[in-house]
């Protein structure tokens, strides 16, 4: 969250009653050491985390969320496995049937045995296609489902998990695995794992036809292919780390071009468009290089595979021609001995294309298992209580806090919000407002101290209970690419007609929709690319409304809107602000005179608090902020907050 918050002007038309002395509770008077920078964690801690996700990736052991995608489908996969042991019976017809034809029906002259041989060899291959295009359209359906279902699941478990977890990870790797690292499921329960299988009970089918026919022959091409057999399991292991490596580099590479159409405005307006390129263009080379050395290794497989099938047929002419020379072999066994061997090596063959493809799809699973692995926001066990509807009293009890383990951004905060009040925050920036903030909505917890709301930890309290009351205006304001009416309920789906529509009204939102040719219906683009700054925050705005919380959170609320659309919308926040416990993260510190408490923030402490006659009075930090911005503001020339020579663009962020 954006700590450059403005407060609406509602809290200056406010009818406060009732004293405003200060609700906080720091001892302001003990110096306050330099704080670590607020925000997301360091590049560097960053990088360690993305190190020990990827140590932890590869040692990730997939086959219980494999055997969790295949259990639903046993049946189906029960069923096609039948299927295929009949579909590779019927492959055995003509090798068999070669046999027969050559020795009686053309060297004995055996005619009458031809309408049955060809019979048995028609019939046998229609059950062959029949199978084969049952087996092709079920298991690619279901391979399919599959990957849908494991979308859902990954993308459902992704929304459910801290912030943290956004802190330390891009937009776009985890829209890449979300979308990418499943599709390689497919091949778990489709054709590839199939084929594999099917083609493993057929070399067996065919080892058992081959001793019958030449032991020697058949034990000698054994004993080479699973040798090599051993060296492509080997080979497979190592290009596995390969196929992962490939998935991060690509869901980097994903991200960054996500980042950059995103921000087409900021690029375009820097002339970046150059500079952008040459970053995804190193990408992407480094894409094609991982590229590279996978196809590299495969292609080493596929040489070999050919070398050793090579050899074997070799070493079977050979062999062949003495034994038929030796009267211990017939020609007609001799041509099926060469037709089934074909069955015994393909498994081999299959583990180049069909291994490769089993491989890339683990490695993608294990990327997957990680994500689930993560642990979900609000699934600890504490986490018991319900409060609803609560009443809004808030407080922080020497409440410490750290994005990056010994580097705090806030220490020992104690502040006391009661129910229906207005507490405004101040300082510049980097002090820790954004994180308080943060704090209260839930987003992180507090590694020591209390957060009480209504008197009850807010670590025991259901988070989805909590939040459903909390409404949240940001500086930032993000909407959907949808309709204005779909983005107003957001907050609130349910909602009826009348109550969209009179929030709408207090936050002027009528005022421009309903002149637009499609009203409300009007579809606003990506972040509402199609809608002006001051539109897309009254929408925000009204979205907070509707929402009716009992927790009001406002980070610069109106900083979009010309004067005239702030002052008009100052009534509607009024109304809102009533009997709601609001915080207010204060850009303009004119905008806040009237709240009940002010803290002044600075370096992960509460250095002053009070309300702004008091601290005005004490001549301390509050005094000076004050005054800068003050003088600040009677130069016409220059915007609020801009023309400080020594820090004016760090002080109210």
């Amino acid at each position: 969250m954006n700590s450059n918050g403005t407060p609406n002007r509602a809290t200056e038309q406010r009818n406060l009653s009732g004293p405003t002395a200060c609700l906080c509770d720091s001892d302001t008077s003990e110096g306050a050491r330099p704080a670590g920078r607020e925000g997301n964690p360091s590049s560097s801690a960053a990088k360690n985390d993305r190190d020990a996700s990827h140590k932890k990736g590869r040692a990730t052991n997939v086959m219980p969320e494999v055997w969790r995608l295949v259990k639903p489908l046993r049946w189906l996969l029960a069923g096609s496995f039948v299927l295929m042991i009949v579909n590779r019976i019927c492959g055995f017809a003509m090798p068999v049937a070669s046999r027969y034809l050559i020795n009686d029906v053309m060297v004995k002259h055996n005619l009458e045995k031809l309408p049955l041989i060809l019979g048995g060899v028609v019939f046998a291959t229609c059950m062959q296609g029949v199978t084969t295009f049952i087996l092709n359209q079920q298991l690619a359906i279901a391979g399919q489902r599959v990957i849908a279902e494991l979308r859902i699941k990954v993308q459902s478990h992704v929304g459910r998990l801290p912030i943290s977890f956004y802190d330390s990870n891009r937009v776009g790797t985890i829209a890449a695995r979300v979308m990418n690292d499943v599709e390689g499921a497919r091949n778990l329960v489709g054709a590839g794992f199939l084929d594999f299988a099917g083609g493993i009970l057929a070399a067996i089918i065919a080892l058992a036809i081959l001793l019958q026919i030449s032991p020697l022959m058949t034990i000698l091409t054994f004993v080479i292919l699973m040798a090599f057999g051993w060296f492509l399991k080997s080979a497979l292991g190592v290009t596995r780390p390969l196929f992962r490596v490939r998935s991060e580099i690509s869901a980097e590479v994903t991200g960054r071009l996500i980042e950059s159409l995103g921000g087409v405005r900021v690029v375009k307006g820097y002339r970046a468009e150059a500079s952008e390129a040459n970053v995804f263009a190193g990408g992407a080379r480094r894409l094609l290089e991982s590229f590279i050395v996978s196809i590299t290794a495969q292609s080493y497989m596929s040489l070999g595979s050919t070398v050793v099938i090579g050899l074997v047929g070799g070493l079977l002419m050979y062999l062949g021609a003495r034994e038929v020379n030796m009267n211990r072999l017939d020609v007609g066994s001799y041509v099926e001995f060469n037709m089934l061997l074909a069955f015994m090596i393909a498994p081999v063959a299959l583990l180049v294309s069909v291994g490769t493809q089993l491989t890339e799809a683990l490695a993608g699973l294990d990327r997957t298992a990680e994500v689930l692995k993560e642990t979900e926001e609000g699934s600890e066990r504490e986490r018991t209580r319900a409060l609803n509807p609560i009443q809004g009293d808030v407080r922080f009890k020497d409440v410490t806090f750290a994005y990056v383990p010994g580097t705090p951004v806030l220490r020992g905060i104690s502040f006391h919000a009661r129910a229906g009040s207005v507490t405004a925050l101040v300082g510049s920036s980097g002090s820790g407002k954004s994180t308080i903030i943060s704090l209260v909505c839930g987003f992180h917890s507090a590694a020591n101290g209390q957060i009480l709301v209504d008197g009850v930890d807010l670590s025991t309290i259901q988070l989805s209970s909590y939040r459903e009351q909390l409404g949240v205006v940001l500086q930032e304001t993000f909407l959907f690419d949808g309709t204005i009416r779909e983005n107003v309920l957001f907050s609130r789906p349910r909602a009826t007609e009348e109550q969209w529509r009179q929030a709408c009204r207090i936050a002027r939102v009528d005022e421009f929709a309903e002149r637009l040719p499609e009203g409300y219906e009007t579809i606003i683009g990506e972040r509402g690319v199609k809608l002006s700054g001051g539109q897309r925050q009254r929408i925000s705005i009204a979205r907070a409304i509707l929402a009716d919380p009992r927790i009001l959170i406002l980070d610069e609320a109106t900083s979009s809107l010309d004067s005239e659309s702030e002052a008009l919308i100052q009534s509607g926040f009024t109304s809102l602000m009533q009997d709601r416990t609001t915080f207010v993260i204060a850009h303009r510190l004119s905008t806040i005179r009237r709240a009940d408490q002010i803290l002044v923030i600075e370096q992960g402490r509460v250095v002053e608090c009070g309300s702004h006659s008091s601290l005005y009075e004490l001549k301390g930090r509050y005094h000076e902020l004050y005054t800068r911005q003050h003088e600040l503001d009677r130069n016409l020339f220059l915007a609020p907050g801009e023309g400080d020579k020594i820090n004016s663009a760090q002080l109210f962020v």
